[in-house]
């Protein structure tokens, strides 16, 4: 069968206007969040380590302003597309809105296959890309964060390239830094961490005992891995994991430090992880595997109208973005399965990037438990006001999730005089 060319964006789209129509909205109320408010394009040359000149494509796409400044991660891929920095800006104005933290939307990316740079070429080129979207951000305007294949090494490098042409030290302009470089503690394992007390709000919720489930995950990266770390050391029983090359499955649960562990080293991969008791299973597999509580935590498009039939998980919790397409929501609604979306499940990062901004500028330091404490009392106030609405509309907690972002949403656009009185 030939899949059907995913774009995330009119995926995106789609899922906007049906939430918009379940709340009642006209067209006009919500039609500017179909749109980005500002695109930007640039062309970043590289000197490359063997003296040749090579030219990347970056873009910063800045979605909605109505709620704060833009705030979104910087990926880099060799598939990044202005589609796809569109879709992923918009989903989180309506993240940012889902958990109540006064920003907008925004995301940036570079087309590039980082491992194919050396440390030197990534320097240069995070430095000129900096420069390139220098007019767009600022710790008041647009506060860039880590995202797929970027972490807090990359912020810092941002950070200092902005610093420079400020001339002082701005260490609010990225979230997501080392701490010794005013980054937040507990800011690192935050996504993953939002997935597991959302999982386990989401379980408890529908009488299901969190630690009796099984538990597979898609990616080990930083959010997957973290999740995963943290489900094991709470006692749970994680019985699949996989990275981009294929993944390890035992049903009766697999040593997540040890797997930690070996990846560590970047060079290594699961497909050449041995241990006995495990067998190796690839992506597809994995997500399709008989497992109570599925958290897809790649990348978008993993879950399709082709695969969406065979999945066993009676829970989906999105810890990537977009991994759902919209055909594969609605085989997995008439089949009872429960998806918590991506801008609920996987906003625990954003919730402690909003922490490091509020220290940054207020120039202190929490505790961990501090952080800890917090996340988990908005994590815990974004899922009963989604259950709440998903209930109230009789939908699906994709919309009900939604619904409660765009309703905000459009209320500070309505606040603040809207597009519409400036005509």
């Amino acid at each position: 069968m030939e899949t059907k060319a995913y774009n995330p964006y009119k995926n995106m789209i789609a899922v906007l206007e049906e939430a918009a129509g379940k709340l009642g909205l006209k067209p006009e109320e919500y039609e500017t969040l179909k749109y980005p408010e500002r695109e930007l394009t640039v062309s970043i040359p590289v000197k490359m380590d063997d003296g040749t000149l090579k030219v990347f494509e970056g873009y910063r796409v800045q979605h909605n302003s109505a709620r704060g400044p833009y705030k979104g991660g910087i990926r880099y891929h060799q598939n990044a597309n202005p589609d796809e920095v569109k879709a992923l800006a918009a989903w989180m104005s309506f993240k940012c809105a889902v958990v109540n933290i006064p920003y907008g939307g925004a995301k940036g990316g570079i087309k590039v296959d980082p491992s194919k740079l050396s440390r030197d070429e990534l320097i240069r080129l995070t430095r000129r890309y900096t420069t390139r979207i220098l007019p767009l951000i600022g710790p008041d305007q647009d506060i860039p964060a880590p995202d797929v294949n970027t972490n807090g090494e990359v912020m810092g490098w941002i950070m200092d390239t902005y610093s420079m042409f400020k001339g002082h030290s701005v260490p609010g302009v990225v979230t997501g830094k080392p701490v010794e470089i005013g980054g937040s503690i507990g800011r690192s394992e935050a996504t993953g961490r939002g997935v597991t007390i959302i999982t386990e709000k989401c379980l408890t919720d529908l009488g299901m005992d969190p630690q009796k489930q099984t538990y597979a995950v898609q990616g080990m990266g930083n959010v997957g891995g973290t999740a995963a770390k943290i489900l094991y050391d709470e006692g749970k029983k994680v019985i699949a994991v996989s990275d981009w090359s294929g993944g390890v499955m035992n049903r009766e649960g697999l040593d997540i430090p040890k797997i930690l562990e070996f990846l560590s080293d970047r060079n290594r991969c699961l497909k050449d992880y041995e241990v006995e008791d495990a067998v190796h299973i690839t992506n597809e597999e994995l997500l399709t595997c008989n497992c109570d509580v599925l958290i897809p935590a790649a990348l978008e498009n993993q879950i399709t109208e082709e695969n969406a039939g065979a999945i066993q998980a009676k829970v989906i919790v999105e810890a990537a973005n977009g991994p759902t397409t919209v055909e594969a929501d609605k085989i997995l609604e008439k089949r009872g399965i429960l998806v918590v979306p991506d801008i609920l499940a996987n906003a625990g990062g954003v919730v402690v990037s909003y922490f490091e901004w509020v220290q940054n500028i207020q120039s202190m330091a929490w505790d961990l438990e501090e952080v800890n404490n917090t996340l988990k009392k908005i994590m815990m106030k974004a899922y009963k006001d989604v259950r709440e609405m998903s209930r109230e509309k009789d939908t699906t907690m994709r919309m009900g999730a939604y619904m409660v972002a765009i309703d905000r949403i459009t209320t500070a656009g309505k606040m603040r005089g809207g597009p519409i009185s400036m005509a």
